[in-house]
């Protein structure tokens, strides 16, 4: 699955639509009334929520308003800031129900969860690069938040920052596991129990279970436990536990 990059447009361009002033874009560039800059990016994340950012295309996501292609680069300059302005977009509307009294690892779990929660709602989120991510008040938003989960831990700011970059990548590993199984589900119209009951046959005729036996041991545990090669609730699970046991430890020491 290709990702999609964003940070790619006019950097000063890109932040001056981030931090744009609600409602002035139509005043200032409007050529058709009730159209707005708000109203093409809550467009283009429909498109995208529903069919993916294979599917987003400036043509496709002028049909859906009723204009001209042409009308919408009047209020985005191309698919590189619209994909920085959507990004941002989910950001800022991210539900965020962590308790500021609750224990960190508490309030770290809570983020983790936020975060699984957005890919799920946003999926394509998961295939977009962010290397170079939107720096609007989504993005600052949900930074601010996540860091703030880590008051009390013990630990240091740059320890912060790398457990943050921690947590956020075991679930953006998972979140992209989860997509890869359903595109395979959905090539093959196969299932992973299925695909591995159609290649059972074939797999015990080559694999001798004594020349690996740990990969026969586990895997056949595994396989048992997660009913399928890959269980993301599991991984998620089990994941974010060890990191949180592993920051306490680190912050006690401190």
């Amino acid at each position: 699955m290709a990702k999609e990059h964003g940070g790619a447009g006019d950097p000063a361009h890109i932040l001056e639509l981030l931090w744009r002033e609600p409602g002035a874009e139509e005043v200032r560039r409007g050529p058709r009334q009730g159209l707005s800059v708000d109203a093409v990016v809550r467009v283009a994340v429909e498109l995208a929520d529903s069919e993916g950012l294979e599917a987003l295309t400036m043509r496709g996501i002028a049909r859906r308003l009723g204009v001209t292609p042409m009308t919408l680069y009047t209020y985005v300059p191309g698919k590189a800031e619209l994909l920085d302005l959507m990004l941002d977009s989910v950001y800022l509307r991210m539900p965020r129900g962590t308790r500021p009294d609750a224990p960190w690892r508490g309030r770290v779990e809570a983020v983790a969860r936020e975060n699984r929660e957005l890919y799920d709602r946003h999926p394509w989120v998961a295939t977009m690069s962010t290397a170079r991510p939107p720096l609007g008040p989504g993005l600052m938003t949900k930074y601010e938040h996540e860091l703030a989960a880590f008051e009390g831990s013990g630990l240091g700011d740059v320890e912060t920052d790398a457990a943050l970059a921690l947590v956020l990548g075991l679930v953006h590993s998972v979140a992209r596991a989860a997509l890869d199984a359903q595109a395979a589900a959905r090539d093959s119209a196969l299932s992973d129990q299925q695909w591995w009951a159609a290649n059972e046959l074939l797999l015990a005729k080559v694999f001798d279970p004594a020349r690996f036996p740990l990969a026969a041991r586990v895997g056949r545990a595994a396989g048992a436990a997660h009913q399928g090669m890959y269980d993301p609730d599991h991984a998620f699970a089990f994941g974010l536990r060890r990191i949180l046991d592993g920051l306490g430890r680190l912050g006690d020491a401190d």
